[in-house]
């Protein structure tokens, strides 16, 4: 029997923090869809964190459904992500944290119609954002912009560290 429980994968180490969290390829019409939040001045994959008792494949499936109002399927994983970055959320804001992410194409139906009705942790408003890969605008990954554009059928591995 399997046991679902409802508690994110951060953790505290140290004086720092580790998050293990999925992230959603979601392109349509050449663009890629991303998340903003009324905080930030990026956007970011639509995505989060897994809950402990999830696989990475059923979290991008919640998470997905979470963020855009629609029940999707993976096609397949393209990226394993380790980054070393500092937090700006109020609850991590100028911590260290070492996030290992999962990121996976997602079939795209040709009536997808995505709704944002998600809030960050700290209970910004997220709104989403169809982004050319060429668009002027910070995004996270940074990868996603030439990684997207030639895509090929293997996983690959990207180490950020902004320490």
């Amino acid at each position: 029997m399997k046991i679902k429980m409802n508690k994110d994968m951060c953790v505290a180490c140290d004086d720092g923090i580790l998050n293990i969290r999925v992230g959603a390829i979601v392109m349509k019409d050449g663009k890629i869809l991303m998340v903003g939040n009324e905080r930030a001045d990026y956007l970011y994959s639509v995505g989060g964190r897994i809950k402990f008792g999830e696989t990475a494949e059923e979290a991008i499936v919640r998470e997905v459904f979470e963020e855009t109002g629609n029940q999707m399927e993976i096609d397949r994983l393209g990226f394993v992500h380790e980054n070393y970055f500092y937090g700006d959320a109020s609850s991590n804001r100028g911590k260290l944290i070492y996030e290992i992410s999962f990121f996976f194409y997602m079939d795209v139906p040709e009536d997808f119609a995505p709704i944002s009705e998600s809030f960050t942790e700290d209970d910004s408003k997220e709104h989403l954002k169809w982004v050319s890969l060429d668009e002027d605008v910070k995004m996270y990954p940074e990868f996603f912009r030439t990684e997207l554009t030639n895509p090929v059928k293997t996983v690959k591995h990207f180490i950020t560290d902004e320490r």
